[in-house]
């Protein structure tokens, strides 16, 4: 507690009189293992206070207050662009080869805020959807999802490639967090660079009028994503419940808000009682696809057991039928569905409520056939690949960041 006594009085430089009390409100419990436990700290602890200011101020959070600009060798093209109707943060390279790879880039903070994108190479065009993400509660699935489709499609249509000197054989779709949830559903929508299905719904009217194919994602590259929101018991939940700095209830809380559904279903949502085995909508297909018994490993499944309520609340699943929405939910895909989609690399961190996720989508992505990189972190928790950067750059940080990098230079 000292050591951590000085290292707050230090950051924050608070005078000696309330260094204890910030120190205490900066203090967590934390697991071992985790990297360079007191930068996770501090940074949740300053977290917490802009999210208290917030709620006090009645406000919502702007998210240029959570991104970054353009790494070493690019540059941010006009802040205003847009692509296919979704406002986007396009990031050129300033050097490089004539033609340059392509990442769609989807960022993650709960389909609400924003976060960090890392930006390294000089030879590779980033489309970011940073400045102007349509956020919960304001805008709900599938409008989130809708504008994940827009800006793929009008990324990988012919004038856009052109434009930015675009190889279109070398295009990847990428995500962290929340934003792995739509990389993941555009990945599985895009399938063989087939939008048929996506056309015939009409679910994008700007979209709908044209049938021409787009070009075919390459690879897929997700960083700790969220995939489900019917078991909150899997291992990593219970054994990282507490860890910051994604807690399990805020996850929870992120998924209401996200779907559009009543705050006051967090408590059932955490108890399992909307994923009951008495569920009429959740039929054993479905729940075969997230039996984490059966997927994981052993040495994440640990001493954990399954928490499958006998009888629950029926009225969840009612109300939120979204819950069962592959869109919403892409660890519910079927094989066929999820065998068509791209070569991938998933990331995944020991220290995160949302690991079990990723390794199950992992395993489910092999069954279908597809090849996976899988990169786990022992050390890592959810957000790490923020910490890449100054002024609260950590070992595992720089590691998540050079090593998703790398895959993508050797795979796109």
């Amino acid at each position: 507690l000292y050591w951590i006594l000085l290292r707050t009085s230090k950051q924050l430089h608070f005078p000696s009189a309330t260094t204890l009390p910030a120190a205490y409100y900066v203090y967590l419990p934390l697991p071992s293992g985790v990297s360079e436990p007191w930068k996770l700290m501090l940074l949740d602890a300053l977290i917490r206070s802009f999210m208290q200011a917030v709620r006090a101020a009645g406000g919502q959070v702007e998210q240029d207050r959570w991104s970054r600009t353009g790494g070493a060798g690019q540059v941010e093209e006009d802040s205003d662009s847009s692509l296919g109707g979704v406002p986007a943060r396009v990031f050129l390279p300033t050097a490089g080869r004539r033609l340059k790879r392509g990442v769609v880039y989807f960022h993650g903070g709960g389909w609400a805020l924003g976060s960090a994108l890392p930006l390294q190479r000089s030879d590779v065009v980033f489309l970011s959807r940073c400045r102007s993400y349509r956020l919960a509660p304001e805008a709900v699935f599938p409008d989130q999802y809708h504008d994940a489709l827009a800006a793929s499609r009008a990324f990988l249509s012919a004038p856009v490639l052109q434009r930015y000197g675009i190889d279109p054989e070398r295009v990847c779709v990428s995500g962290d967090s929340a934003g792995g949830n739509l990389a993941a559903a555009v990945a599985q929508e895009w399938r063989s660079g087939d939008t048929t299905n996506y056309l015939n719904c009409c679910l994008c009217p700007q979209l709908s009028s044209d049938d021409t194919l787009p070009v075919k994602f390459k690879v897929q590259a997700l960083i700790y994503p969220v995939l489900q929101a019917l078991d909150f018991y899997t291992p990593s939940y219970q054994q990282n419940r507490a860890v910051p700095i994604l807690y399990r209830p805020v996850m929870a809380r992120f998924w209401l808000q996200y779907l559009g559904a009543d705050a006051s279903l967090e408590p059932l949502l955490l108890a399992n009682n909307h994923s009951s085995l008495d569920q009429p909508a959740i039929g054993a297909d479905a729940r075969s696809k997230l039996d984490w018994t059966a997927l994981l490993p052993a040495e994440r499944k640990k001493h954990f057991r399954p928490v499958a309520r006998e009888t629950g609340s029926p009225q969840v699943m009612v109300a939120v039928p979204e819950l069962m929405d592959v869109r919403a939910a892409p660890l519910l895909a079927e094989l066929g569905a999820l065998g068509a989609t791209p070569k991938a690399y998933v990331m995944t961190c020991e220290f995160d409520v949302l690991r079990d996720d990723g390794l199950m989508y992992i395993r489910r992505l092999r069954d279908a056939g597809v090849a996976v990189t899988s990169d786990h972190y022992e050390d890592g928790f959810h957000g790490c690949m923020a910490f890449a950067f100054a002024p609260v750059l950590s070992s595992v940080g720089r590691r998540s960041a050079d090593n998703y990098i790398r895959w993508l230079d050797q795979n796109l």
